[in-house]
């Protein structure tokens, strides 16, 4: 299991810092939401932060766009130079136009799916995907509820992927915490984001290794 610390749930006041508890904690990737107050209820930080966050840390940046017609915006965020990105389905009608542009610009490219979202959608697409990304919750606000139908989903992805795309990951976003992530894990995930359990905690840093502990002790 990869961990990928969701900045948008820490002080935003104090994102270097935030980054340097990511970098003490081991994380594999800091997660980076993009929310436009369109496909979202919730207006978010948007391309400036994210260059000056990838000018400060060497972490892998995951970048989640939360937006309509994210065409309009994909190329200023490519030159940020992240890691990954991923556009949702349920806002990209051209979806493998956006992928390949992606993947041009030397990032992973991905798909993110709201609750609602049959993952059966996504069986033409999983070819053209380095990862998909499940939502465990409704997206637009951290430290919602984790959504249990999440796991039931995942593990048909994860039949799907078996069947014509073994090397495609399954991330998860929404609501995963100490109780959660095991279950998560077990279902199929590689990739887990985590906001609120991290940030919140009293000791962030133990909190990432705890998280870990628990993913793990669901694979052994």
């Amino acid at each position: 299991m990869r961990l990928a610390p969701s900045i948008l749930a820490a002080d935003l006041t104090d994102l270097r810092g935030a980054l340097g508890v990511c970098e003490r904690g081991g994380a594999d990737l800091v997660h980076f939401d993009v929310m436009d107050g369109h496909f979202v209820p919730n207006l978010t930080i948007g391309i400036p932060v994210l260059k000056a966050l990838a000018a400060r840390t060497r972490l892998p940046i995951d970048v989640h766009l939360m937006v309509s017609n994210p065409d309009r915006l994909l190329d200023d965020y490519l030159a940020a130079k992240p890691a990954q990105v991923a556009v949702h389905w349920e806002a990209t009608p051209h979806l493998d136009r956006q992928l390949d542009r992606i993947r041009r610009a030397g990032a992973r490219a991905g798909v993110a799916v709201n609750p609602a979202t049959p993952v059966e959608l996504l069986a033409d697409a999983l070819p053209a995907l380095d990862y998909v990304l499940v939502m465990s919750v409704n997206p637009g606000f951290s430290g919602q509820t984790f959504i249990p139908q999440a796991l039931e989903k995942t593990r048909r992805l994860k039949r799907m992927i078996e069947i014509s795309a073994p090397n495609v990951e399954i991330e998860m976003d929404g609501g995963l915490d100490r109780d959660t992530i095991g279950r998560a894990v077990a279902a199929g995930v590689d990739v887990c984001v985590a906001g609120a359990a991290i940030f919140a905690a009293g000791d962030p840093v133990a909190m990432m290794s705890e998280l870990r502990e628990r993913a793990r002790l669901e694979t052994v």
